[in-house]
C-alpha cells in the first residue's frame, strides 16, 4: 500500500466580479439619457408642452406612440432574444448591444432637429418610438448578461445595482442639464424658443455613447451558459413556430414561469407609465415649472436608487416575490391619493413616495426572472419578458389617455396607471415565489 499522502485539492477561487459589475452598471448609467432626459423629464415634456398645439392632445399623441413601439417590441422581442441564443456562447451578445445602443443615440441626437412648432410633432414622436424601439431589444441582450455576473446568491443585489446605477446616472446628467441649459437657473441661454431641450437630447445621446463603452469590452466573471442548439436550427420565420412551441409547454411544465411572466407583463407597464407620464403630470396637471421638474427629477432619482439598493438586499434575504408585492401595493396607495391631490407640495410628496417603491419592483423583477430561467435560454425568455411587457404595453397609455379624453383633465391619467398596478398586483399575488438565497437558473424546471 502506498504511502503517499494525498494532497487536498485547493478550493476554486471565487472569480472577481467588481470590475465586471462596474463596466456592466455603466451601461445603466448611461442609459438615464434616454430613460429619465429622453422620455421622463425634458424631451416628453418639451412634445407635450412646447411642441404640440395643447397638452391635451400631446399627452393622447404621445400615449399612442408608446403603445405602437410596444406593439412591435412585443411582435419581435422574444425571436430576436432566441436568434442571440442561438449563436451559442455569448458570441457577439456585446457588439449587438452596442449595435442597438448606436441606434438609440442616433435617434436621441436627431431630436436636435424638432423645432418648437406642432409640425414638427410627428418627427419628434417618430424619433421616440425608434428609440424606444431599440432601447427594449437593448435590453434583452443587457438583462441576459446578469447569468454571467451574479454570484449564487447575490442575484438581487447585481440587479439592484444595476437599477440604482442607472438612477444614479440621470441624477448627475440631470443636474448637469439644469445648471447649463433649463431656465431660469441654466448658465447657457437661448433666444430660439425650445432651443434647450434640443440641445439636452444632443447632450444625452453623447452621454448615452460614453457610457455604452465599458460593457462592449469587458470580461465575464463567469463562463457562459450552452447556446440554444435547437434554435440554431431554425430560421427567423421557424423561430416564431419554436417559440409558440415553448410557450405551450410552458404552460404544462412551469406554470410558475408563465405566471410570473403575466404578472409582470401588467405591473411592469404600470411601472413605466409611472416614469414616462410622470413629467408630463408634473408640469400640466401639478404646475410645476421646467426647471421644479427637473428638482424633481433629480429628487425622484435619489429616491429610486436606495429603494433598487435596499430592494435588492431584501431580494436576496427574502425573496423578490415579497418585495415586489409589497411595492406594488403601496404603489397603487399612493396613486389613490395623487389622483385627489392638489399643489406642488402634494406632488413632491406622492411623486417622491411613488419612486421609493419604483426600483425595488423593477429590480425585483429583473432578479425573479433570472432565477427562473433555464441555461442557454436567457436571451430568449428576457425577449419573452419583454414581449410579455409590451404585449400589454398599450394598456397604461391607453387608459392613461382614456381617462383624459373622458374626463377633459389630465390628472385622470392618474386612474389608469393605478389600475393597470393593481391588475398586475392581483396577478402575482397566485404565483409561486422562488428563494432569494438560489443564483441565476437555479430555479428553473424546464
Amino acid at each position: 500500500m502506498s504511502t503517499e499522502s494525498a494532497t487536498p485539492l485547493s478550493p476554486t477561487p471565487t472569480p472577481r466580479t467588481t470590475a465586471a459589475l462596474v463596466s456592466w452598471s455603466a451601461w445603466d448609467w448611461g442609459s438615464a439619457a434616454f430613460n429619465a432626459v429622453i422620455t421622463t423629464f425634458v424631451f416628453t415634456v418639451y412634445l407635450t408642452s412646447g411642441v404640440a398645439a395643447d397638452e391635451a392632445s400631446g399627452s393622447a399623441a404621445l400615449a399612442t406612440t408608446i403603445a405602437v413601439a410596444g406593439v412591435l417590441v412585443a411582435l419581435t422581442a422574444p425571436v430576436y432574444g432566441q436568434r442571440s441564443d442561438a449563436t451559442g456562447a455569448e458570441q457577439g451578445r456585446q457588439r449587438r448591444l452596442g449595435l442597438l445602443t448606436a441606434v438609440i443615440v442616433a435617434a436621441s441626437a436627431l431630436m436636435f432637429f424638432v423645432q418648437a412648432a406642432p409640425e414638427y410633432l410627428l418627427l419628434g414622436l417618430v424619433l421616440l418610438g425608434v428609440g424606444t424601439f431599440a432601447y427594449e431589444l437593448a435590453q434583452v441582450e443587457y438583462n441576459a448578461m446578469i447569468y454571467r455576473l451574479a454570484p449564487p446568491g447575490r442575484t438581487g443585489w447585481v440587479s439592484g445595482i444595476g437599477w440604482s446605477a442607472g438612477y444614479l446616472g440621470g441624477i448627475v446628467l440631470l443636474i448637469g442639464c439644469l445648471v447649463l441649459f433649463i431656465e431660469p437657473i441654466g448658465v447657457i441661454t437661448f433666444d430660439t424658443p425650445g432651443m434647450g431641450p434640443r440641445v439636452i437630447a444632443l447632450v444625452s445621446a453623447a452621454w448615452f455613447a460614453l457610457f455604452a463603452i465599458p460593457v462592449l469590452f469587458m470580461r465575464f466573471p463567469f463562463p457562459a451558459p450552452p447556446g440554444d442548439a435547437e434554435a440554431a436550427q431554425v430560421s427567423w420565420l421557424g423561430s416564431y413556430g419554436l417559440l409558440v412551441r415553448r410557450i405551450v409547454a410552458l404552460a404544462r411544465t412551469d406554470r410558475n414561469l408563465l405566471g410570473f411572466l403575466v404578472a409582470s407583463a401588467i405591473y411592469r407597464d404600470g411601472l413605466t407609465a409611472v416614469f414616462t407620464f410622470g413629467g408630463v403630470l408634473a408640469a400640466g396637471t401639478f404646475g410645476l415649472s421646467a426647471s421644479e421638474v427637473i428638482f424633481f427629477a433629480i429628487a425622484a432619482n435619489v429616491v429610486s436608487a436606495v429603494g433598487a439598493i435596499v430592494g435588492g438586499r431584501l431580494d436576496d434575504r427574502i425573496g423578490p416575490k415579497p418585495v415586489i408585492v409589497t411595492s406594488l401595493a403601496a404603489l397603487v396607495v399612493v396613486a389613490g391619493g395623487l389622483l385627489f391631490a392638489e399643489g406642488k407640495t402634494a406632488f413632491w410628496i406622492g411623486g417622491l413616495f411613488l419612486c421609493l417603491f419604483v426600483g425595488p419592483a423593477q429590480a425585483c423583477s429583473r432578479s425573479y426572472l433570472a432565477r427562473l430561467v433555464p441555461p442557454g435560454r436567457e436571451g430568449e425568455l428576457f425577449g419573452l419578458y419583454a414581449t410579455t411587457g409590451r404585449a400589454v404595453s398599450f394598456l397604461a397609455p391607453a387608459l392613461f389617455g382614456l381617462f383624459i379624453t373622458l374626463f377633459g383633465e389630465q390628472r385622470w391619467g392618474i386612474l389608469g396607471i393605478g389600475i393597470v398596478l393593481l391588475l398586475g398586483l392581483g396577478a402575482l399575488i397566485p404565483v409561486r415565489g422562488v428563494p432569494g438565497r438560489v443564483g441565476a437558473g437555479a430555479a428553473a424546471t424546464v
